[in-house]
C-alpha cells in the first residue's frame, strides 16, 4: 500500500517547466493581489510596513501552494519549510521595497500604474529566484540519510608462521585488500 501511494506521488510529481508554470500562476495570481493590495494597504500604513504585511500574508499562502501543487509534495509545508521560504520572502521584501524608495527617490509623485509597474517588475525578478530557491532547496526531494555504512571487513585470518624460540616472532594476516604484518608479543614457552 505505500509502496503504490509513493508511486503515484513520484508520477504525479511535476517536472522543471510544469513546476516553473504552476510557480507562476499561483506566485503570479497572488503576487497580482498582492501587487494591488499593498498600495491600499499604504494609505493606512507606510509602505514599507504596508509591503511588510503583504509579503508575510502572501509567502504563508504561497508556500502552501507550491507545496501542494507546484512541486507536489502531496502534504502541506508545514513549519520547516515555512521557515525555509521566509528567507526567499525576505529577499523578495527587500527587492521590491529598494526598487519602491528608489522610484519615490527618483519620481516624488509617481502615478499608480508608475508604482504597479515597478512593483511586479521586482516582483518577477524576486520571483525568478525565489523559485530556483524553494525547487532546489526547500522542496527538492530528500533522499534518506542513513548512518553511515560500517566498513565491512572480512575477519583478519592468521596464516600462523611463528618461530619457536625467535625473539620477536609475528604473524602475517590478510584482509580483502591488503597484507599485513602484526607483531606478536614473544611467547612464555
Amino acid at each position: 500500500m505505500d509502496a503504490a501511494m509513493e508511486c503515484s506521488q513520484r508520477l504525479s510529481k511535476p517536472g522543471a517547466l510544469s513546476s516553473f508554470v504552476r510557480f507562476v500562476v499561483c506566485g503570479g495570481g497572488v503576487g497580482l493581489l498582492s501587487g494591488a493590495a499593498v498600495p491600499l494597504v499604504a494609505t493606512a500604513l507606510p509602505w514599507a510596513l504596508a509591503n511588510a504585511l503583504i509579503t508575510v500574508a502572501s509567502t504563508l499562502l504561497c508556500t502552501e501552494l507550491h507545496a501542494l501543487f507546484t512541486f507536489g509534495t502531496g502534504r502541506r509545508a508545514g513549519l520547516r519549510r515555512h521557515l525555509q521560504s521566509a528567507g526567499s520572502a525576505t529577499a523578495a521584501y527587500l527587492v521590491t521595497t529598494a526598487a519602491m524608495l528608489i522610484l519615490h527617490a527618483v519620481q516624488p509623485s509617481p502615478t499608480l500604474l508608475c508604482e504597479q509597474a515597478v512593483y511586479l517588475t521586482a516582483s518577477g525578478l524576486a520571483g525568478i529566484g525565489r523559485f530556483l530557491v524553494l525547487r532546489l532547496f526547500v522542496f527538492a526531494e530528500r533522499k534518506q540519510e542513513t548512518a553511515p555504512a560500517q566498513k565491512q571487513t572480512a575477519p583478519i585470518q592468521s596464516v600462523g608462521i611463528q618461530s619457536v624460540g625467535a625473539p620477536s616472532a609475528g604473524a602475517l594476516t590478510t584482509a580483502p585488500d591488503r597484507l599485513t604484518y602484526l607483531p606478536l608479543l614473544p611467547s612464555a614457552a
